[in-house]
């Protein structure tokens, strides 16, 4: 909740008959300063009171001046408009905003969540397309645990399915495994595209495919040997992609996890008797709902997606002790999850009721597409490589003697991509642009990096550090006796930090939408009103209370800034 927000119900809670809880509610933060700091609409005054809102609004303005409140009162319309004695109020606002865990929250204390985020693909490329699950679960899970939840992440890995037999089909008819050893992504790429196109010609290799991926699921050794193989090269590559954008999981089960539970889904199925025939398969039928059927054995025996997300769920659920349990995966695959809680939901309501899909668009770079099929794939490690290199050379015209260059280059370079994803809303296609996403100025993760980093730097200059202000905030000393607040009355100071008092509203509203853009948005606002602010007023003057004052607000915005970008899955360097 924003602290404006929560200390202008105090103040109005005498004059209404409402819940604070409700003024709260009701309470909004005007477009303009022009009109106030808050404002409160009187429409639900009007309702008990039976009289026209702008009258009461025009009461309630003047019982509130007459008062001697910290607040003067403006009658606009229906709206009670409050502007705050900035000298009064900036000392409160700036103090809490100080303390290192400002934003947090136990909201959810008694809450577990498992997310299930990435997935990638057993021995197919990491390729762009495979951030944005990454780095939306990952941000979502940041703020989650910030926010007093109990946070397990799932790397639900694809190392079951049809497209293995494909590949073994491919490996043993045209494989090399000095070439495999090599460059075991590509290569195994090759294979699986090259397959893709002799079945074109030879329609025989599907059902050689299905051979393969039968013996697989039957034990066959010279299969599960093969599949070991292809998981052991694949998660080795993906581990170090994950190091590089700093993602860690509490667990990594592949889909192969689940199918010793599988068994006793589709005996579930039968007891409920929901499973019919249907071309020699078995499928549940979702005619009520207006969906497709929901495949469950194919007409081989086999399992498929459906089955096995099936097993996942109710295993997260009674194993793993989820209360919500979360799914980050992209909007193609909506019907999907459709039709899997849909069929959850007769088997037990209460487990599906929990399960939610967080659908994304699609992410192009630079226009393309991704097939891997078609072998059209972007490798995020090359991308990854190319921003690194690009922020260096920026960083290298703009600080030639900054220490630690190689390190800061790969918290710009990568923090660019990240940041220049989670901006968006989750919804929209992404088409990324990593010469727009890299630049230092406008709605970029390295304009906010280098804004926090110019904080830090000014507080260097001063001789002030994030921690010693918290120290200083903890004291009482900011607040009492209002010592400071006659300096940061001006425009840009009080608009920062009305922006900043802002925070845990951020977080809280970007859980309830599910949305990292939210808080990254956040942070840009933020970001931009501290640099009006650094432009606009002088900060290290001759008046020691006035140059303290001014880097309090500094070091406010250092350290709120760092902790949003670590939400968000970025590092801050102190200098860049």
């Amino acid at each position: 909740m924003s602290l404006l927000l929560e200390w202008a119900a105090v103040q109005l809670q005498s004059y209404v008959t409402l819940e604070h809880e409700e003024i709260v509610r009701l309470l909004e933060l005007p477009p303009n300063p022009e009109l106030g700091d808050v404002a409160f609409p009187c429409y639900a005054l009007s309702r008990t009171l039976k009289r026209a809102p702008a009258a009461i609004a025009e009461e309630l303005a003047q019982r509130i001046n007459g008062e001697g409140q910290p607040v003067r009162a403006e009658a606009k319309g229906p709206y009670v408009n409050l502007f705050l004695k900035r000298e009064d109020w900036a000392p409160k606002l700036l103090s809490p905003l100080l303390v290192g865990d400002f934003g947090q929250s136990q909201a959810g204390s008694d809450q577990r969540v498992i997310i299930d985020l990435s997935s990638p693909n057993i021995a197919k490329p990491f390729g762009v397309g495979h951030l944005r699950s990454t780095m939306i679960g990952n941000a979502l899970a940041q703020m989650y645990r910030f926010s007093g939840y109990d946070v397990v992440t799932v790397n639900h890995i694809g190392d079951w399915g049809t497209q293995f037999g494909k590949l073994m089909e491919a490996y043993s008819r045209w494989g090399d495994e000095a070439k495999l050893k090599e460059a075991p992504i590509k290569e195994s790429l090759s294979l699986y595209v090259r397959f893709h196109e002799e079945v074109e010609h030879d329609a025989a290799l599907e059902d050689e495919a299905r051979r393969w991926f039968w013996k697989l699921e039957n034990g066959d050794e010279e299969a599960r040997r093969l599949w070991q193989y292809f998981v052991s090269f694949s998660m080795e590559e993906f581990d170090r992609v994950y190091a590089r954008l700093g993602v860690k999981f509490d667990y990594t089960l592949g889909e192969s996890f689940y199918n010793d539970k599988m068994g006793a889904v589709v005996e579930r199925l039968s007891e409920l008797q929901l499973l019919e025939e249907s071309n020699g398969a078995q499928v549940v039928r979702l005619d009520e709902e207006g969906l497709p059927p929901c495949l469950i054995l194919k007409t081989d025996g086999t399992t498929i997606y459906p089955t096995r997300d099936l097993a996942t769920a109710l295993y997260r659920k009674k194993e793993m002790g989820g209360d919500l349990l979360l799914y980050v995966v992209g909007a193609e695959q909506k019907l999907h999850f459709a039709q899997v809680f849909a069929v959850l939901k007769r088997m037990d309501e209460e487990v599906a009721d929990d399960c939610h899909h967080l659908p994304f668009g699609l992410m192009k770079f630079d226009g393309r597409k991704m097939s891997t099929r078609k072998g059209q794939v972007i490798f995020l490690d090359e991308v990854l490589d190319e921003a690194v290199a690009k922020a260096a050379a920026i960083i290298a015209e703009k600080n030639p003697e900054l220490e630690m260059a190689k390190e800061v280059a790969e918290a710009v370079g990568i923090g660019a991509i990240v940041f220049g994803d989670l901006k968006h809303h989750r919804m929209l296609e992404v088409d990324f642009s990593l010469d727009e996403a890299l630049r230092f100025e406008g709605e970029t993760g390295p304009y906010v990096q280098y804004t926090a980093a110019r904080a830090f730097k000014l507080l260097a200059k001063g001789g002030l550090s994030v921690e010693e202000a918290e120290t200083l905030s903890q004291s009482g000393a900011v607040v009492a006796g209002g010592r400071y607040g006659q300096y940061l009355t001006g425009a840009a100071a009080w608009e920062c930090l009305k922006a900043l008092a802002a925070y845990p509203e951020a977080i809280a509203e970007s859980l309830r939408q599910h949305e990292p853009a939210v808080l990254a948005r956040f942070l840009l606002d933020a970001a931009k009103r501290f640099n009006r602010f650094y432009h606009q007023e002088r900060i290290l003057t001759e008046n020691e209370e006035e140059t303290a004052a001014k880097l309090l607000l500094a070091a406010a915005v250092a350290g709120l800034l760092r902790s949003g970008l670590t939400l968000l899955g970025l590092k801050t360097p102190t200098q860049i």
